[in-house]
This record gives C-alpha cells, sequence and structure tokens, in this order.
C-alpha cells in the first residue's frame, strides 16, 4: 500500500507543481527544474519527492521482511533514496550530486520493475518488465541527449512515468495480495 499511496502522491503533487510553475513546458523543462522554480512549486516537488522517498523505503522494508529470498527490496529502497536525494541536492546547488541522485531514482525504480517480473502472475509480470526496460532505454537516451522529438523534459518522463506506474500497479496487486 505504501507503494500505491507513494506513487499517487508523487503523481498528483508533481502535476500540481508544473500546473503552478508560470511557463512550464513539460516537453521542454526537465522534471527537475519544478526543484529550483518559483513558490510554492519548489516547495510542492520538493515534497512530493519526500514523500514518495519515505513511502518506497517503507515499502521496501516490508518486502525485505515477507519477500524472503528476493533482492527487489533492494532497488525499491534505493529508489526512495534517490528521490529523497533528488529533493536534498537541487540541481542549481550540486549538480552533479544531483544527477546521481537523480538516475539512481529513475534507474532503480525501473529496475525493479523488470525483477519484478518474477514476483507476479502473467499478464502483469510481462507488462512490468515492458514497462522497467522503456524506462531504462528512455535513461539512457536521457544521459546521452538523445529526445527523440520529445524535448529533454519529454524524454526524461518515459522514464518518470514508467517507473511511478509500475509502483502504482506493484503497490497495489502486493496490497491485494496481503488480503
Amino acid at each position: 500500500m505504501l507503494l500505491f499511496i507513494g506513487g499517487i502522491l508523487l503523481l498528483l503533487l508533481v502535476s500540481l507543481a508544473e500546473f503552478l510553475y508560470p511557463d512550464y513546458s513539460v516537453s521542454r523543462n526537465f522534471i527537475s527544474d519544478l526543484g529550483v522554480g518559483p513558490m510554492p512549486s519548489s516547495a510542492i516537488f520538493a515534497a512530493a519527492l519526500v514523500l514518495f522517498g519515505l513511502m518506497a523505503i517503507g515499502a521496501a522494508e516490508v518486502l525485505r521482511r515477507s519477500a524472503q529470498g528476493s533482492m527487489l527490496w533492494v532497488l525499491i529502497a534505493a529508489s526512495g533514496i534517490g528521490a529523497i536525494g533528488v529533493a536534498a541536492f537541487n540541481e542549481n546547488a550540486a549538480r552533479t550530486i544531483h544527477g546521481l541522485f537523480a538516475a539512481l531514482a529513475f534507474g532503480a525504480g525501473n529496475l525493479a520493475a523488470v525483477l519484478s517480473f518474477r514476483m507476479v502472475r502473467q499478464p502483469m509480470s510481462c507488462l512490468f518488465a515492458a514497462l522497467g526496460i522503456l524506462g531504462l532505454i528512455a535513461l539512457v537516451l536521457v544521459g546521452v541527449d538523445v529526445d527523440l522529438g520529445l524535448g529533454p523534459g519529454g524524454m526524461e518522463r518515459i522514464t518518470f512515468y514508467t517507473a511511478v506506474i509500475w509502483s502504482l500497479g506493484f503497490g497495489a496487486l502486493l496490497s491485494e495480495e496481503r488480503r
């Protein structure tokens, strides 16, 4: 449930931060531009990342205890730590550290989607793996400045949304299994 709620909050709050940021473009602007934008966008964005990060770390701990033998929890925790790091080190204050935390959040989140293939039944297992692979490909393309006509923000959103959509789906599935 923590992953599901964390994903919902992240999507809603990031969207709210975008709406409140004057002249913000999902194509031209990176997601992290929200963290250095005007108030209240920057505060909402930071809160979204910290809330998601804490919930992901909490979900990782629950998974560590209940799914013994699986290392998926490590990737979920790493994604949460990455999200908190992105909030703590915005792109203006520490660009290199910020970039490393962003890569950790996106990379670990999408890798977790791929690895979750083993934990859920078809057809969701294939959907989760496909989301993760798409997100990892997009992350590599962002890293080499290829945006396929989507703009840098558009390409970055592919790697963001794939991981968040996976967290929503995986969190919901795990919540149902626990009933």
